[in-house]
């Protein structure tokens, strides 16, 4: 069973990608002036904890993603949490 993500902005479905949770994360971290290393290490963490809470899911809203993110990257790096949060993508 593969995991559907609903699109806020379109309203559209895509399969749950983990490798945009990691770049969304991986970027707000280097924005944040986290290493490449302390990135790594948090993103791979950031990225374990949502496909766990995903897991088993046939529809998510990508803005529950989101927010779901954020929580996790909280729990580790306040200001990269923050960078994630208010650097959202505009495409």
């Amino acid at each position: 069973m593969h995991t559907h993500i609903v699109k806020r902005r379109k309203g559209h479905r895509e399969p749950y990608d983990n490798h945009k949770v990691y770049a969304s994360c991986y970027a707000a971290c280097l924005n944040a002036g986290l290493s490449k290393p302390e990135s790594e290490i948090l993103c791979e963490k950031v990225t374990f904890a949502i496909d766990a809470w995903i897991n088993g899911k046939d529809i998510v809203a990508s803005e529950d993603i989101f927010k779901e993110v954020a929580r996790v990257m909280r729990q580790h790096d306040e200001k990269a949490a923050f960078m994630y949060e208010t650097h959202r993508d505009i495409s």
